[in-house]
């Protein structure tokens, strides 16, 4: 997860409950995912690890709870989790796992900018996400234009220059 709803909640006022927080964040670490087609892994932290009883059995060394981990190469499990308990037994991860022998487990580490730009957009999408589609309003005398939404000025829903901070992780796609 690229910021948890506790450590958000200290950098914006909101009242929204943890598990809506969840699933907002998750859907911004999706859309950065895909729109950097950089997955931001740490490759020297990764392992095969079989997955039995909801648990990664030897999971890598040096992942703590809280961290965020990719599941790829997996018949079954494909996708981004988050550490939830670490025990002798195996690691235990926000979601539910089917047994599958062969999982490639990686480390997953997003850079304080990219954390910081996805409260930024947190931020505006509480803020201006009701204005989008209004281009001006007036009342009485006061006039007040809002930004265009159209054309090039907007990315997957935000304006084009929220998502600058992206731009030194973008990864060629083929």
């Amino acid at each position: 997860m690229l910021i948890s709803p506790e450590k958000l909640r200290s950098l914006v006022q909101t009242e929204e409950t943890d598990e809506i927080l969840e699933m907002k964040l998750t859907a911004l670490e999706n859309l950065i995912r895909n729109y950097t087609h950089n997955n931001f892994q740490i490759r020297e932290i990764r392992s095969y690890s079989g997955i039995f009883e909801n648990k990664v059995v030897n999971p890598p060394l040096n992942l703590a709870v809280g961290d965020t981990i990719q599941i790829s190469q997996s018949l079954l499990n494909n996708g981004v989790y988050t550490v939830t308990e670490i025990t002798d037994e195996g690691m235990t991860v926000s979601g539910k796992l089917l047994d599958c022998t062969k999982n490639l487990i990686t480390k997953v580490s997003y850079p304080p900018d990219v954390v910081l730009g996805a409260v930024n957009l947190y931020k505006w999408d509480m803020d201006n996400r009701a204005k989008v589609g209004i281009q001006s309003e007036t009342i009485s005398r006061h006039s007040v234009t809002y930004f265009n939404m159209d054309g090039d000025n907007a990315v997957m829903g935000y304006p084009k220059s929220l998502l600058g901070f992206l731009k030194p992780y973008m990864k060629a796609r083929f």
